[in-house]
């Protein structure tokens, strides 16, 4: 297996993510299990705008340092996801771009494109008057660990303003994050994923967080 490395890119991996609340507990044996790693990741800030779509479930689309970025679901397994890097597009996109690769990925009737080109500016209007998109602003604190050879994290986040807290563990392997999960005392848990905790804030899944 190759080795995974913190704050990098790899193949696609399989994740546990959850949200809520409170995970002191859980938190605090991560911190307390993880082997060192880089100082880069020992807490990351970051402010990015995630697109939501009421008829998506299927792409992760986040918009951070100016760029787009989409992430497609693959497949579950063992009720874990696996996500795989679909697009980077940096704005102003043009207007072909928009309408052959963001757009599908929201699975919306598309709106009419009058401009050649689109700033950030543009597209986020775009999204705004669309009845089935918003815009959602999303502050992170990320806190990197490595437990069982699997990239951890404890975050805090912000959803509009709204306090909520997401711990994970994420791997090519389903059995190191197994474990990973059992040792922190997160079995049993639910796994969620970003579009799904955002969707949960902000009223458009009538569903609750784990705590």
């Amino acid at each position: 297996m190759a080795e995974l490395k913190i704050g990098e890119i790899s193949k696609p991996r399989f994740e546990f993510r959850t949200f809520g609340q409170d995970f002191t507990q859980p938190g605090e044996r991560m911190a307390r299990l993880s082997q060192p790693v880089p100082e880069k990741v020992w807490c990351r800030h970051s402010d990015e705008i995630y697109i939501m779509s009421r008829t998506n479930d299927l792409n992760n689309t986040k918009i951070r340092d100016g760029k787009m970025d989409i992430k497609t679901f693959v497949t579950e397994q063992d009720g874990l996801e696996q996500w795989d890097p679909k697009l980077k597009a940096e704005f102003p996109v043009g207007r072909a771009q928009l309408a052959e690769e963001i757009l599908p990925a929201f699975m919306v009737d598309a709106p009419e494109l009058t401009k050649d080109e689109y700033s950030l500016e543009a597209f986020l209007e775009l999204v705004n008057r669309h009845p089935d998109l918003q815009a959602v602003k999303v502050h992170k604190e990320r806190y990197g660990y490595m437990v069982n050879d699997t990239i951890c994290e404890v975050a805090k986040v912000l959803v509009n303003g709204a306090s909520i807290v997401s711990i994970n563990s994420e791997s090519t392997e389903l059995e190191d994050i197994q474990k990973t999960i059992k040792d922190v005392g997160l079995e049993g848990v639910e796994n969620i994923n970003y579009l799904q905790a955002i969707k949960r804030v902000i009223g458009m899944i009538d569903k609750p967080l784990a705590n």
